[in-house]
């Protein structure tokens, strides 16, 4: 029996611990220097989480193993939301998120595609014209259209509320059991693993239990002592050198949580071979936070008030919201031939570095993702670029999921 079924297994237990504590309205007082032990703390909970992720993730089916294993290597970033949900800090709540995803996407996936390229060229093989999908990750890449369109509609009504929440769940919910449809596909090699995983997936069934279970209580309990302060500490450094907060914190602690994830899909990139299934982890934790994370948001924020209430969007929000939704929808656009070439990693690095840098640009490069996604579009419409991901799913739709 999978370590990873429903019933045996409950990640989101360490996020409920984070709501076992007292409610306050303000973050809990930390000094600038508490970065000191908080960052670190936070980073190895994520090694800890991903760790225990990638042991147990080897057991079962690749495309379902990724969509855990992604959901389980974010648990941080899940952490630090709710932090900020149950403290009712609503005009800092799509800092961390938009900061999060728009570094999946407009880094992390160039940075997989480069990886995979440079060691194609030092094997000697000439250069890496593109990263190629299996036919079943169709799956993952459809799968990021419907919470892509919802966020649209959240958007439009320019708040979150609890409706929203569930429609999301449900979204992630019907992924998922596709995803438990498809067969098992062949596993990588335990040579490839990483030394921890590598050692914990080597040893006696009731060795490995105890070594996940115990990487998994130990990162949990960073989570739960590190989390509120390293938030605190956060906007203590942020007052101190006059930066924004929204902005120090939508970028220094998704670095921080997300390290981990980006660090092990550029070590799954660099055999070349596995660069599909490092991409394919990235997207799948692109969906698990435009959906659960999302969804995550408007609960905390009612459970923490004590009734059902939304969260409004102001201007900064909704900027941020518009220009990480566009960037998700380009590399959509990207994807939908089952393919990431070479030069749409560096349009959606060079597009994601220009309002890193420079705040001002942001509803300029918002526009000109959506003017190069209806682009992509009318090239699928009148010039033949097949959408592949479109086909490709019709069939694991009929070969795995209706019959």
């Amino acid at each position: 029996m999978s370590l990873l079924q429903p019933r045996n297994f409950y990640p989101t237990f360490f996020l409920f611990l984070l709501f076992a504590a007292p409610v306050h309205e303000t973050m809990h007082e930390a000094g600038p220097w508490a970065i000191l032990w908080t960052a670190p703390a936070i980073l190895a909970s994520s090694l800890m989480i991903a760790w225990a992720a990638e042991s147990a993730q080897f057991f079962i089916a690749q495309g379902f193993a990724l969509a855990i294993l992604a959901w389980l290597q974010t648990l941080p970033e899940f952490a630090i939301e709710a932090v900020l949900a149950w403290k009712q800090q609503v005009p800092l709540l799509m800092a961390n998120l938009t900061g999060a995803l728009r570094l999946l996407t407009g880094f992390g996936w160039p940075v997989i595609y480069f990886t995979a390229a440079m060691a194609k060229r030092r094997r000697g093989e000439g250069p890496l014209r593109a990263i190629r999908l299996d036919d079943h990750h169709a799956v993952e890449v459809v799968g990021l259209m419907a919470p892509l369109f919802y966020i649209g509609i959240v958007l439009w009504k320019g708040s979150l509320v609890l409706i929203d929440g569930v429609i999301l769940i449900v979204l992630y919910s019907g992924y998922l059991v596709i995803l438990s449809k498809l067969p098992a596909e062949d596993t990588e090699s335990i040579d490839e693993l990483e030394a921890v995983p590598r050692a914990i997936v080597t040893a006696p069934r009731h060795r490995r239990i105890a070594a996940i279970a115990a990487l998994f209580v130990a990162g949990g309990a960073l989570i739960y002592f590190a989390a509120e302060p390293f938030l605190g500490s956060l906007l203590a450094i942020s007052a101190v050198f006059g930066i924004p907060s929204f902005v120090f914190i939508q970028w220094l602690a998704p670095i921080v949580s997300e390290f981990p994830e980006m660090a092990s899909t550029i070590y799954f990139a660099r055999t070349v071979e596995r660069a599909p299934m490092a991409l394919m982890n990235m997207v799948s934790s692109n969906i698990n936070q435009w959906t659960l994370l999302v969804a995550m948001l408007p609960i905390v924020y009612s459970m923490s008030l004590g009734h059902v209430a939304s969260i409004p969007l102001d201007a900064e929000q909704h900027t941020e919201l518009l220009l990480t939704l566009a960037q998700a929808v380009v590399g959509l656009a990207f994807l939908i031939n089952m393919e990431l070439a070479w030069w749409e990693a560096t349009v959606l690095l060079v597009l994601f570095a220009i309002p890193f840098f420079s705040a001002r640009f942001a509803m300029p490069v918002a526009i000109a993702y959506f003017a190069w996604a209806g682009v992509e579009l009318l090239r699928i419409v009148f010039v033949k670029r097949e959408a592949l991901a479109l086909i490709r799913f019709a069939e694991v739709w009929r070969k795995h999921v209706r019959a």
